[in-house]
């Protein structure tokens, strides 16, 4: 007779670690290794919902960038999307900017090292703008939505935007596509209330 592996909590996938935006969480995954390597799970859903984690997620997505990539600042302003982002391979800086109105933190910013190494996730929540910048040779950057990407909901903040002062770490200036150069200033962006 063939009997199951014992069960655990769902809640012990995952470390919750809060950060300076009340929403905004690290998720540190229970990591087990040995000689061959590592496992762990990239996701379970009842263990995220048990830590706070509401949203279905209904897309994927993947990205590959070079170091002194920028991507961001991006945001819906419908089918507003929130975001587990995780690093595969190499490292990233991630930052969300709480675009709330009515939040006591609007337009504070959190950043936070995701890396194939850490193996670290962040949930950035609906109401956020979202971007990052690549601090390894290459990274792989993998994100869970829980809407669907939505081009003509979509708006880009400025990621250099003086009143935000993010500071990116930056060695020169970054690589940024045409869209994400063309980023509105917070005093003018659409925000959410």
């Amino acid at each position: 007779m063939i009997t199951a592996p014992p069960t655990r909590p769902a809640m012990d996938a995952f470390k919750k670690i809060l950060t300076s935006l009340p929403g905004v969480f690290i998720l540190e995954p229970r990591v087990f290794g040995d000689e061959r390597g590592f496992f762990l799970e990239s996701f379970n859903e009842r263990a995220v919902r048990a830590l706070g984690i509401d949203g279905h997620f209904v897309q994927d997505n993947h990205s590959c960038s070079s170091r002194n990539v920028l991507r961001g600042l991006h945001y819906q302003i419908k089918q507003v999307q929130g975001k587990l982002v995780r690093v595969v391979e190499g490292e990233i800086l991630d930052v969300a900017v709480d675009l709330r109105r009515s939040s006591p933190t609007f337009a504070r910013w959190e950043a936070v090292q995701l890396s194939g190494d850490n193996k670290r996730m962040l949930w950035i929540p609906p109401g956020f703008a979202h971007g990052f910048r690549v601090l390894s040779e290459k990274a792989h950057v993998l994100y869970k939505a829980t809407d669907y990407y939505a081009p003509e909901h979509e708006r880009t903040l400025a990621w250099n935007d003086p009143e935000l002062k993010i500071d990116w770490g930056l060695e020169g200036e970054p690589i940024a596509s045409v869209k994400d150069q063309r980023g509105v200033a917070l005093a003018s962006a659409e925000t959410f209330e």
